[in-house]
């Protein structure tokens, strides 16, 4: 059972007995390449960092502290908090069996994801693999309340581009989602933008590797498949929230880099060339 209350519940409970470590940030909108991007500067998360070097568990993802339970998912996923949090509600979708990030998404995955897609407006991302943001080795997609900055226009900042046929500067694969699109339809659209991208199956003993690194975002109405070519620009990290238009940015020096050289290069730089033949923005 999944819900905004229970998230809620669970998150006044993991903050009382301090297994919830919010990360405060401050907050600036950027105009870049027709884009408001949300730019988070964080002082904090050197703590994340520092706990991810001395962490024990080798799967916190399996052996999770019990405050940051949320609510099941089915037989196959389960819901946990975000322990470093930057947005409230930021839950993780995590299977119980475990499987590689790198392992691709199958229908049941995209159960668990329209189960919570029905009950909040938000958007999902997944990080596939290292280079594409991934800090976890068990499979997990991360879902955030939508907007993302309550100061944004847009829900998604990056929506004032997608399917506008704006041509953008990396490769990538859109598509629009029918209302009360199915997981297997989800599954089947996912595996097409996948494969216009590039992307195939690899198979394995227990189950199908990707064969390079990716991200995908999914809200209720669109899914996007971005191929990656590496995790940072510079010294700073990327993932799926990036290519929906918001960053997060360790120090004031990363800050003044992103307005240096435009939000929309570091996606550009931590992306794969445009291919315009391949990057076909259809599904209208």
């Amino acid at each position: 059972m999944f819900s905004q209350s229970i998230v809620q519940h669970a998150t006044q409970r993991a903050l009382a007995d301090g297994a919830l470590q919010p990360i405060e940030t401050q907050t600036i909108l950027l105009d870049s390449d027709g884009v408001r991007f949300v730019l988070r500067t964080v002082s904090s998360l050197a703590r994340k960092d520092k706990a991810r070097q001395t962490a024990a568990v080798k799967d916190p993802l399996g052996d999770y502290e019990p405050s940051l339970f949320a609510g099941e998912l089915g037989s196959s996923h389960y819901v946990l908090l975000n322990k470093f949090q930057v947005l409230d509600g930021h839950v993780l979708i995590v299977t119980r069996r475990f499987e590689r990030q790198e392992y691709l998404l199958g229908v049941d995955d995209f159960a668990a994801l329209v189960a919570c897609l029905g009950e909040v407006d938000g958007l999902a991302f997944y990080n596939g693999g290292v280079e594409a943001g991934a800090s976890q080795r068990r499979k997990h997609l991360q879902l955030v309340p939508l907007p993302l900055d309550a100061e944004s226009p847009d829900g998604v900042p990056m929506e004032r581009v997608l399917g506008s046929g704006a041509q953008l500067a990396f490769r990538h694969a859109f598509a629009r989602v029918a209302p009360q699109a199915t997981a297997p339809e989800l599954h089947a659209l996912y595996r097409e933008l996948l494969d216009r991208c590039g992307i195939s199956a690899v198979a394995e003993a227990e189950g199908e590797v990707q064969s390079a690194p990716y991200n995908l975002l999914v809200r209720r109405g669109w899914m996007l498949v971005v191929p990656r070519s590496r995790a940072c620009f510079e010294s700073i990290s990327v993932n799926g929230l990036g290519f929906a238009g918001s960053l997060f940015l360790r120090s004031q020096e990363e800050l003044e880099r992103v307005r240096a050289v435009g939000p929309m290069q570091v996606l550009r730089a931590v992306a794969m060339p445009q291919d315009v033949a391949r990057d076909a923005q259809s599904n209208e």
